[in-house]
């Protein structure tokens, strides 16, 4: 919500000479008239101008407002030393209430949490999730034409918005995207004619009545089942799947094209960006993220490996080859290496969900981007600048090309991403303060207080503080996810999934 500032003329009526003693705006007790000059030289009066301007221009929104304090919440997970490559996480999502939670592995799992309903109405609500359902969402394949191994890795997870009792998402690996429906059941059908209680056929001579058949009740269960397969449309890696506003279709983006499906459609897509160079000798850049307007059905954002972010308007033209506006930072050659082009690339991209903001995630930073301003980022936030003088090592071990992942707060006032060591960073956005927090396992107790960490770049290093040489770049935090309402937190650390939640 836009911030109100007052005008001089809201003010006025509170310090006017004029006001009547019983009329809006009059001072109770100042008799027939109040003299602006006294009352403005009032301590009191000064005191309760300055107390209205604040609250006018800084509104408190419960939940979401001024500075937050973290509390650990749960942890789900096995603690193992040695993880199996399939129980990492690979993906995190909230449904569009914050009631449910899904996580998908590099196994080809989905497991879904269910908010415990006790531990919400509970003052203060806690953050608890129960699993509720799990399912193997892709299994591994093989590509006979072109001899190539198809993971299982869910790759996304995104939840379409409810409108009846069922719940539907949207999962994808490298190839094929799946919708599912989860559905409650809790009751069966009893009293069949044909069929006798163990599900056998009766001899139609032993029927001598007929039955109606009634429902009973029965212990819950939920079922996922799969309503519809989209597959053969992308060469190349799936790496953003996004629904549209318009609750009909979703696009797909895989590192050279973008498809526009229909829900109810899984044999035909549109083509809608399609950067592939006649000569693959000529490519200079790939798709890294692609995301539709949380608002505008015919408006999307795709980033790419040079750190470019451009918006498409499906209103100009089917096939959005020529973008409507394009954001891109000039380089500042002062920072200007090897690895410039490297850490650039844009690994994720977010809409604030007015719809006004965008947030860009590179390998340093997290960019703030007004849809109305292309040529630079109205805010930039440093994740860790500390790692700049270490890129050649993570150049060697890889960890320079991971893909870390970025969150908006419901109310788009703060900003999540993650990094090195387990470290999760929470930038607010009015203040400009940021911290920086650790997801692991010596908290085991709700609601206790997460101290903020900090890291030592050099120089003499303070008590609390870790050096950067300590950290342990095996341990990355790249999925991250916000409640949509809430100040909830899911943080996916290899194989265990964290909640954290605000403080009230």
């Amino acid at each position: 919500m836009p911030k109100v500032v007052p005008s001089l003329t809201s003010v006025a009526p509170l310090v006017s000479p004029t006001s009547p003693p019983n009329t809006p705006g009059a001072v109770p007790g100042s008799g027939d008239s109040v003299k602006a000059t006294n009352t403005v030289s009032s301590p009191t009066m000064k005191m309760r101008l300055s107390h209205i301007l604040h609250n006018a221009t800084h509104p408190k929104n419960k939940g979401n407002g001024g500075e937050l304090t973290w509390c650990f919440s749960q942890v789900k997970g096995a603690i193992e030393d040695d993880v199996a490559d399939a129980d990492i996480i690979s993906c995190v999502e909230f449904n569009s209430d914050g009631d449910l939670l899904a996580t998908g592995d590099k196994g080809g799992r989905v497991v879904i949490f269910q908010r415990d309903v006790a531990s919400k109405n509970l003052v203060p609500s806690r953050a608890e999730y129960n699993v509720y359902s799990t399912f193997q969402s892709h299994e591994p394949e093989f590509d006979y034409l072109k001899s190539l191994e198809i993971e299982e890795k869910i790759n996304k997870i995104r939840w379409l918005r409810q409108t009846n009792r069922n719940h539907f998402l949207l999962s994808t690996n490298d190839k094929t995207i799946k919708l599912w429906k989860v559905a409650e059941r809790n009751k069966r059908p009893e009293g069949y004619n044909l069929k006798d209680e163990m599900g056998q056929f009766r001899s139609r001579s032993a029927i001598t009545s007929l039955r109606v058949p009634v429902f009973q009740p029965m212990e819950l269960m939920v079922e996922a089942s799969p309503k519809r397969v989209f597959a053969n449309a992308h060469t190349y890696h799936i790496n953003s799947i996004s629904v549209n506003s318009d609750l009909e279709t979703y696009l797909s983006a895989d590192d050279l094209r973008i498809n526009l499906w229909n829900l109810e459609i899984t044999d035909q897509s549109f083509n809608i960006v399609d950067i592939k160079p006649a000569n693959m000798e000529e490519l200079t850049e790939v798709i890294t993220a692609a995301e539709f307007h949380p608002k505008e059905c015919n408006m999307f954002v795709y980033s790419s490996s040079k750190g470019s972010i451009r918006l498409c308007d499906m209103r100009e033209q089917a096939l959005c080859d020529k973008h409507a506006k394009l954001f891109e930072e000039p380089e500042d050659p002062t920072n200007r290496s090897f690895f410039s082009e490297i850490i650039s690339s844009i690994s994720d991209v977010k809409f604030s969900h007015s719809g006004r903001y965008m947030i860009t995630r590179d390998y340093l930073s997290v960019k703030v981007w007004d849809l109305n301003m292309e040529n630079r980022p109205v805010e930039t936030y440093q994740v860790h600048e500390y790692l700049r003088n270490k890129l050649c090592s993570l150049y060697e071990n890889d960890c320079i090309f991971d893909k870390f992942e970025c969150s908006w707060s419901g109310d788009d006032k703060h900003i999540m991403t993650g990094s090195y060591n387990n470290f999760f960073r929470m930038f607010e956005r009015d203040n400009k303060r940021d911290c920086t927090f650790e997801a692991c396992r010596d908290i085991t107790k709700p609601r206790t207080q997460l101290k903020p960490r900090k890291v030592s770049s050099g120089g003499k290093r303070k008590k609390d503080e870790i050096s950067v040489d300590c950290l342990d770049f095996n341990k990355k935090i790249l999925h991250t996810a916000w409640h949509p309402l809430e100040n909830i937190v899911a943080i996916a650390a290899t194989n265990n999934l964290y909640v954290f939640s605000s403080k009230e």
